[in-house]
Protein backbone atom coordinates (compact mmCIF):
# COMPACT_ATOMS: atom_id res chain seq x y z
CA UNK A 1 0.00 0.00 0.00
CA UNK A 2 2.98 2.44 0.94
CA UNK A 3 4.63 1.62 -2.37
CA UNK A 4 1.51 2.38 -4.09
CA UNK A 5 0.84 5.82 -2.54
CA UNK A 6 4.28 7.10 -3.38
CA UNK A 7 3.93 5.34 -7.09
CA UNK A 8 0.69 7.16 -7.67
CA UNK A 9 0.94 10.16 -5.74
CA UNK A 10 4.91 11.14 -6.37
CA UNK A 11 4.23 13.75 -9.41
CA UNK A 12 1.55 15.83 -7.30
CA UNK A 13 2.41 18.97 -6.33
CA UNK A 14 2.87 19.18 -1.91
CA UNK A 15 -0.03 21.46 -1.30
CA UNK A 16 0.91 24.48 0.28
CA UNK A 17 -1.41 26.51 2.89
CA UNK A 18 -4.26 28.65 1.26
CA UNK A 19 -6.56 30.18 3.89
CA UNK A 20 -8.94 30.91 0.99
CA UNK A 21 -9.13 27.54 -0.57
CA UNK A 22 -9.48 25.83 3.09
CA UNK A 23 -12.62 28.85 3.89
CA UNK A 24 -14.20 27.93 0.37
CA UNK A 25 -13.53 23.89 1.63
CA UNK A 26 -15.53 24.56 4.89
CA UNK A 27 -18.38 26.08 3.10
CA UNK A 28 -18.82 23.93 0.59
CA UNK A 29 -18.64 21.05 3.32
CA UNK A 30 -20.90 23.15 5.30
CA UNK A 31 -23.22 23.36 2.78
CA UNK A 32 -23.15 20.01 1.70
CA UNK A 33 -23.71 19.04 5.48
CA UNK A 34 -26.99 21.01 5.36
CA UNK A 35 -28.41 19.46 2.10
CA UNK A 36 -27.89 15.79 3.41
CA UNK A 37 -29.97 16.89 6.59
CA UNK A 38 -32.65 18.27 4.14
CA UNK A 39 -32.75 15.91 1.92
CA UNK A 40 -33.02 13.17 5.65
CA UNK A 41 -36.54 15.38 6.34
CA UNK A 42 -37.56 15.12 3.17
CA UNK A 43 -37.35 11.73 3.10
CA UNK A 44 -39.44 11.76 6.61
CA UNK A 45 -42.68 13.37 4.75
CA UNK A 46 -43.10 9.95 3.21
CA UNK A 47 -44.15 8.76 6.51
CA UNK A 48 -46.90 9.67 8.56
CA UNK A 49 -46.73 11.75 11.63
CA UNK A 50 -47.70 13.19 14.61
CA UNK A 51 -49.16 16.98 12.89
CA UNK A 52 -47.08 18.74 15.64
CA UNK A 53 -44.01 16.53 14.03
CA UNK A 54 -44.71 17.76 11.09
CA UNK A 55 -44.92 21.16 11.79
CA UNK A 56 -41.65 21.05 13.25
CA UNK A 57 -40.23 19.70 10.22
CA UNK A 58 -41.93 22.07 8.02
CA UNK A 59 -40.61 24.84 10.47
CA UNK A 60 -36.75 23.23 10.44
CA UNK A 61 -36.91 22.80 6.24
CA UNK A 62 -38.07 26.46 5.53
CA UNK A 63 -35.09 27.62 8.05
CA UNK A 64 -32.43 24.84 6.33
CA UNK A 65 -33.22 26.05 2.89
CA UNK A 66 -32.29 29.97 4.21
CA UNK A 67 -29.93 29.00 5.71
CA UNK A 68 -28.31 26.73 2.38
CA UNK A 69 -29.16 30.33 0.68
CA UNK A 70 -27.16 32.13 3.01
CA UNK A 71 -23.84 29.84 2.80
CA UNK A 72 -24.50 29.83 -1.05
CA UNK A 73 -24.22 33.73 -1.14
CA UNK A 74 -20.75 33.57 1.05
CA UNK A 75 -19.47 30.82 -1.30
CA UNK A 76 -20.14 32.63 -4.30
CA UNK A 77 -18.72 35.87 -2.94
CA UNK A 78 -15.66 34.58 -1.87
CA UNK A 79 -15.59 32.91 -5.46
CA UNK A 80 -16.15 36.33 -7.01
CA UNK A 81 -13.51 37.84 -4.47
CA UNK A 82 -10.29 35.15 -5.64
CA UNK A 83 -9.86 35.62 -9.64
CA UNK A 84 -7.97 32.13 -9.77
CA UNK A 85 -11.42 31.03 -7.90
CA UNK A 86 -13.66 32.48 -10.47
CA UNK A 87 -11.35 31.16 -13.53
CA UNK A 88 -12.22 27.72 -12.41
CA UNK A 89 -15.48 28.12 -11.84
CA UNK A 90 -16.50 29.41 -15.04
CA UNK A 91 -14.58 26.91 -16.71
CA UNK A 92 -15.68 23.94 -15.12
CA UNK A 93 -19.21 25.16 -15.70
CA UNK A 94 -18.83 25.64 -19.59
CA UNK A 95 -19.34 21.91 -19.80
CA UNK A 96 -23.05 20.90 -20.92
CA UNK A 97 -24.74 19.46 -17.42
CA UNK A 98 -22.54 20.42 -14.89
CA UNK A 99 -23.98 23.42 -13.24
CA UNK A 100 -22.64 25.67 -10.20
CA UNK A 101 -22.98 23.03 -7.70
CA UNK A 102 -20.45 20.63 -9.22
CA UNK A 103 -17.87 23.93 -9.99
CA UNK A 104 -18.16 24.22 -6.09
CA UNK A 105 -17.40 20.48 -4.99
CA UNK A 106 -14.31 20.25 -7.58
CA UNK A 107 -13.12 24.08 -6.43
CA UNK A 108 -12.91 22.78 -2.58
CA UNK A 109 -12.37 19.42 -2.88
CA UNK A 110 -9.88 19.06 -6.33
CA UNK A 111 -7.64 22.27 -6.00
CA UNK A 112 -5.10 19.62 -7.92
CA UNK A 113 -6.84 20.30 -11.09
CA UNK A 114 -4.75 21.04 -13.50
CA UNK A 115 -1.32 20.90 -11.73
CA UNK A 116 -1.13 16.95 -12.16
CA UNK A 117 -1.30 14.46 -14.66
CA UNK A 118 -4.26 13.11 -15.51
CA UNK A 119 -3.50 9.34 -13.97
CA UNK A 120 -3.13 11.36 -11.04
CA UNK A 121 -6.21 13.88 -10.97
CA UNK A 122 -8.23 10.21 -11.21
CA UNK A 123 -6.78 8.84 -8.34
CA UNK A 124 -7.41 11.80 -6.42
CA UNK A 125 -10.91 11.19 -6.87
CA UNK A 126 -10.84 7.28 -6.56
CA UNK A 127 -11.94 6.82 -9.89
CA UNK A 128 -8.57 4.84 -11.68
CA UNK A 129 -8.59 1.36 -12.52
CA UNK A 130 -6.07 -0.80 -10.63
CA UNK A 131 -5.18 -4.44 -11.66
CA UNK A 132 -6.17 -7.21 -9.05
CA UNK A 133 -3.68 -9.17 -9.83
CA UNK A 134 -1.36 -11.95 -7.67
CA UNK A 135 1.36 -14.56 -9.57
CA UNK A 136 -0.82 -15.98 -12.02
CA UNK A 137 -4.29 -15.37 -11.04
CA UNK A 138 -5.61 -12.34 -12.57
CA UNK A 139 -8.59 -10.35 -10.72
CA UNK A 140 -10.84 -8.09 -12.00
CA UNK A 141 -9.51 -4.46 -11.90
CA UNK A 142 -11.57 -1.96 -9.86
CA UNK A 143 -11.30 1.40 -7.88
CA UNK A 144 -10.05 2.08 -4.64
CA UNK A 145 -8.94 5.17 -2.59
CA UNK A 146 -9.82 8.67 -3.33
CA UNK A 147 -11.83 11.47 -1.56
CA UNK A 148 -15.20 9.85 -1.48
CA UNK A 149 -17.11 13.15 -0.97
CA UNK A 150 -16.05 14.53 -4.05
CA UNK A 151 -16.20 11.16 -5.78
CA UNK A 152 -20.08 11.08 -4.26
CA UNK A 153 -21.01 15.02 -5.07
CA UNK A 154 -19.86 13.90 -8.58
CA UNK A 155 -21.97 10.96 -9.04
CA UNK A 156 -25.29 12.03 -10.26
CA UNK A 157 -24.24 14.94 -12.62
CA UNK A 158 -21.53 12.85 -14.19
CA UNK A 159 -25.37 10.36 -14.47
CA UNK A 160 -27.16 12.91 -15.85
CA UNK A 161 -24.28 14.07 -18.56
CA UNK A 162 -23.88 10.66 -19.62
CA UNK A 163 -27.74 9.76 -20.00
CA UNK A 164 -29.20 13.08 -20.75
CA UNK A 165 -27.65 16.34 -21.30
CA UNK A 166 -23.99 15.87 -22.82
CA UNK A 167 -23.42 14.63 -26.40
CA UNK A 168 -19.85 13.70 -25.91
CA UNK A 169 -20.29 11.57 -22.95
CA UNK A 170 -23.78 10.28 -23.61
CA UNK A 171 -21.93 9.20 -26.90
CA UNK A 172 -18.89 7.63 -24.79
CA UNK A 173 -21.14 6.04 -22.22
CA UNK A 174 -23.14 4.18 -24.82
CA UNK A 175 -20.32 2.99 -26.43
CA UNK A 176 -18.96 1.15 -23.50
CA UNK A 177 -22.42 0.09 -22.99
CA UNK A 178 -22.17 -1.16 -26.64
CA UNK A 179 -19.21 -3.07 -25.96
CA UNK A 180 -20.95 -4.80 -22.84
CA UNK A 181 -19.55 -2.93 -20.05
CA UNK A 182 -22.17 -2.75 -17.23
CA UNK A 183 -24.23 0.44 -16.38
CA UNK A 184 -21.96 1.53 -13.19
CA UNK A 185 -18.69 0.56 -14.86
CA UNK A 186 -19.49 2.78 -17.40
CA UNK A 187 -20.55 5.32 -15.71
CA UNK A 188 -17.39 5.32 -13.02
CA UNK A 189 -15.45 5.39 -16.76
CA UNK A 190 -17.59 8.74 -18.33
CA UNK A 191 -16.79 10.17 -14.61
CA UNK A 192 -12.53 9.55 -15.28
CA UNK A 193 -13.33 10.88 -18.54
CA UNK A 194 -14.76 14.09 -16.95
CA UNK A 195 -12.03 14.68 -14.75
CA UNK A 196 -8.83 13.68 -17.35
CA UNK A 197 -10.80 16.31 -19.37
CA UNK A 198 -11.21 19.12 -16.91
CA UNK A 199 -7.78 19.08 -15.76
CA UNK A 200 -6.77 19.36 -19.43
CA UNK A 201 -9.18 22.25 -19.92
CA UNK A 202 -8.07 23.76 -16.50
CA UNK A 203 -3.85 23.58 -17.12
CA UNK A 204 -4.61 25.29 -20.52
CA UNK A 205 -7.14 28.08 -19.10
CA UNK A 206 -9.98 26.68 -21.91
CA UNK A 207 -13.35 26.33 -21.67
CA UNK A 208 -15.46 23.27 -23.08
CA UNK A 209 -14.96 22.61 -27.00
CA UNK A 210 -17.23 19.71 -27.57
CA UNK A 211 -15.06 19.29 -31.02
CA UNK A 212 -11.93 18.62 -28.75
CA UNK A 213 -13.04 16.08 -27.15
CA UNK A 214 -15.80 14.31 -29.50
CA UNK A 215 -15.16 10.32 -28.90
CA UNK A 216 -14.06 8.95 -32.25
Amino acid sequence: MIAWFAETFSEAPSQAENPAHEEIKALVKGRKSLIDLRARLEMQKEHEVPALVGKAHARLLKKLADEIVTIETAIGAKIKATPAFAVRAEIIQSVPGFAEATALTLLAGLPELGQVSNEVAAALVGVAPYDDDSGKRHGQGCIKGGRRWVRNALYMPCVGAATLNNPVFKAFYQRLIAKGKQPKAALIASMRKLIVILNTMIARGEKWDPKRYQVA
